[in-house]
């Protein structure tokens, strides 16, 4: 399956590897040029993403970097719920999702006119999201993840990192399934850094096709991460952008329908040209 139905009916084709915007209503995610602190700000970003030819925007109001602390409901909903509105009126096009695991959230970012769930976590770190995306039929991602962000980097070990991540992400599109949730809504996401080690990032990454055949769209959320950082001589994230796009460029030929990026101009154009080869 190469699209998903949205929330009022419509058909979103991935015809071509489509660019999901990174927005981080946070002070301390990871790549310090991915934080907006301030609506307006936010606002400024989503507008410029919007202009370089972002298919999708994704607001998080919570960091999930490796051992990062989780804020509370109250402090998420107040941070990304105005950022949303704000973009919302400003465009009734453009594609938002919310990256958030908690049902409440997600719910609010709904209703200030959010049309995807991007969850970390696949529905389980809190019972009652998949409620919230069976009620408002929205479609939802779902990512594997080892762990929490808390703990998944201490030691993670997988015998077959390629097998085991299908596996997960197999069952939990049965049980969004078997819970209401149509296939036609399921987005998957191997979490490239989440209870992951170098190599199994990179093992994941060189197999990517493989998800394909879970038969919904594929999401690869790779850049400025860790194992660019390693691969390249232990650069920093300021320094990683090179290594970012040419994994997006990998996963365009691999046939991935979603890639999620801070850089949205840079991404964009090295895709389009590789799908101008193909």
């Amino acid at each position: 399956m190469n699209y998903i139905i949205l929330r009022d009916g419509r058909k979103f084709l991935f015809d071509t590897t489509k660019i999901m915007g990174i927005i981080n209503a946070t002070p301390d995610s990871f790549y310090s040029g991915s934080r907006v602190n301030d609506v307006e700000i936010a606002l400024e970003k989503a507008k410029r993403m919007i202009d370089e030819g972002a298919d999708l925007l994704d607001i998080g109001g919570e960091s999930t970097r490796p051992g990062s602390d989780p804020v509370t409901e109250e402090e998420e909903i107040s941070r990304v719920v105005p950022v949303i509105e704000a973009i919302r009126k400003y465009n009734k096009e453009i594609l938002i999702s919310v990256d958030t695991y908690r049902a409440r959230t997600a719910e609010y970012a709904i209703k200030a006119g959010a049309d995807i769930i991007n969850d970390i976590s696949a529905m389980i770190f809190d019972n009652d999201m998949v409620n919230v995306v069976k009620k408002y039929s929205v479609p939802v991602i779902l990512m594997h993840i080892k762990g929490t962000p808390k703990n998944m980097q201490d030691n993670p070990h997988y015998d077959d990192v390629v097998k085991e991540v299908y596996d997960f992400l197999k069952e939990r599109i049965e049980f969004s399934i078997e819970n209401g949730i149509s296939k036609d809504k399921i987005i998957v996401d191997p979490g490239i850094g989440f209870g992951k080690l170098y190599e199994h990032n990179i093992e994941l990454i060189k197999n990517i096709e493989v998800f394909k055949q879970l038969g919904c769209p594929v999401l690869l959320a790779h850049s400025r991460k860790s194992s660019i950082g390693i691969a390249l001589g232990n650069l920093p994230p300021e320094e990683r952008l090179e290594g970012t796009i040419a994994i997006s460029c990998y996963a365009a030929l691999k046939g991935v329908d979603l890639v999620r990026v801070h850089d949205v101009k840079e991404n964009k154009r090295a895709i389009k040209m590789i799908e101008v080869l193909k």
